[in-house]
């Protein structure tokens, strides 16, 4: 009985399979569209789940980095902070931060995103490319590594809970409005051409510019400085920040390959293949200029500290654009990072701005040079160049990056004074002297992270 019913089933597909050509070719071709389609959504929302899972990853790198950089009286305290501004920054993004970044509509000729319908909720549509969700995700890791960079720079002195106030402000309106500039088609982008790929300007500078204030604000760590003396203060533990700097590298690979936005065609997935690899080079090219300069400059001695900031500058240097140059322009680009980092160190120093981990040397002033540098991937113009209309041809110029640069800079650096004194002449931002020489670890967090051998 079974095999005369397979029989029959049998027959009947096969005098279908005949009449369909006749039928259905309109419909299969546009099946094949359809499926063409489905596949390319598929592949561009998972560069953008794979992505964010490995940016997300570089919140581990920077609780490694802060962790081994600072002393290790403080080193339970910077890992509960960076845990917490994550999840800060993830809550102030779903609720106001990504409709500002990407707004429904703008004001002041592009300046200010007026965000649509709080808090965010996607709309899944096989016409945006992607799903929604992932497009989120992908964003909102994006803007815990600004959070970050500001953690590493004010540590060990600066009181929590006041901290995290101010990451909910630059969570949720200083970065998403900086981002809105350029990536939300704002001002930036539609007067200026800017272009920054992945964030040297929008994500890493306006990180250190927030750090730099901060650090200003707060003021420098008890003894630190003595005159014109500069007292080291050497970190806790050197293999756990090597850990976070390759920690950072890897996650770099998202940061800039899943900036391509698309993975969907031949031309995308291979422009993805080179960000990778000239990614990796630029944090080569950080690396070994950050080592011989220290060399140099320090008598053969090799701050491996300084080698770790080579490779972020030289990160942070190529992220504004890690598609155009060549692996070898990669490399000098990344270069000119690590000694931008070398040299802007002591720099820091001569002013009495302590910055604990390096981050404004290596996101901050990598983050001007690399979104100045685009301009010469894109013929090198002064002004940004117009067609024959008159309408801005997309390109890149020396110009439209500074200006980017600038606005960035001024904004940012208003907005985070502001905050910082009003946390100042409210919460307070610092802790007592007396808790900062105990160690935050035992006089805020009561756990400290080697009981053992605190000092």
């Amino acid at each position: 009985g079974r095999y005369r019913a397979m029989s029959l089933r049998m027959k009947t597909a096969k005098r279908s399979a005949m009449l369909l050509p006749l039928a259905g070719m309109a419909g299969l071709a546009a099946h094949a569209q359809d499926a063409s389609a489905v596949s390319a959504y598929v592949d561009s929302s998972y560069l953008f789940l794979i992505g964010g899972l490995i940016v997300m990853f570089m919140a581990a790198g920077f609780l490694c980095l802060e962790s081994g950089l600072v002393r290790s009286k403080n080193a339970s305290m910077q890992s509960l902070k960076n845990v917490a501004l994550f999840s800060v920054a993830g809550l102030m993004f779903w609720l106001v931060g990504y409709n500002i970044a990407y707004p429904a509509s703008t004001a002041l000729g592009g300046i200010i995103g007026i965000p649509g319908a709080i808090p965010w909720s996607g709309e899944e549509s096989l016409d945006t490319g992607y799903a929604a969700s992932s497009d989120w995700f992908f964003q909102m890791v994006f803007v815990a590594t600004a959070a970050s960079i500001v953690s590493g720079t004010v540590a060990e002195r600066v009181k929590l809970w006041s901290f995290l106030a101010f990451v909910v402000v630059l969570t949720a309106f200083i970065y998403p409005t900086v981002v809105s500039w350029e990536w939300g088609g704002g001002y930036l982008d539609t007067e200026w051409a800017f272009s920054d790929f992945a964030g040297s300007t929008l994500v890493h500078s306006t990180g250190g510019w927030a750090a730099l204030v901060g650090a200003i604000i707060i003021g420098p760590r008890a003894g630190k400085y003595f005159g014109e003396k500069v007292n080291p203060m050497p970190g806790s533990n050197i293999p756990l920040a090597a850990l976070g700097t390759f920690i950072l590298w890897f996650g770099w690979f998202g940061f800039n390959g899943a900036s391509q936005l698309a993975a969907g065609t031949f031309d995308d997935i291979n422009a993805v293949a080179k960000i990778f690899a000239n990614t990796n080079m630029a944090a080569v090219g950080g690396v070994l200029a950050a080592m011989i300069l220290t060399a140099v400059l320090y008598k053969g001695k090799v701050d491996p500290t300084m080698a770790f900031n080579g490779a972020i500058g030289g990160l942070v240097s190529i992220t504004a654009e890690p598609l155009a140059p060549s692996m070898g322009a990669s490399v000098l680009i990344g270069a000119v990072g690590g000694v931008l980092v070398v040299l802007t160190v002591p720099l820091l120093d001569k002013l009495k701005i302590d910055d604990v981990v390096g981050a404004i040397p290596a996101h901050l002033v990598c983050g001007i040079w690399g979104t100045i540098i685009v301009a010469a991937s894109y013929g090198n113009h002064i002004m940004p160049p117009v067609d024959a209309a008159g309408d801005l041809t997309g390109d890149a110029s020396y110009v439209g990056q500074l200006v980017g640069v600038v606005l960035t800079g001024v904004v940012v650096s208003v907005l985070s004074a502001i905050v910082w004194m009003i946390l100042k002449v409210t919460l307070g931002v610092r802790v007592s002297e007396e808790e900062e020489q105990l160690g935050l670890d035992r006089a805020d967090t009561g756990v400290e992270a080697y009981p053992e051998f605190a000092s």
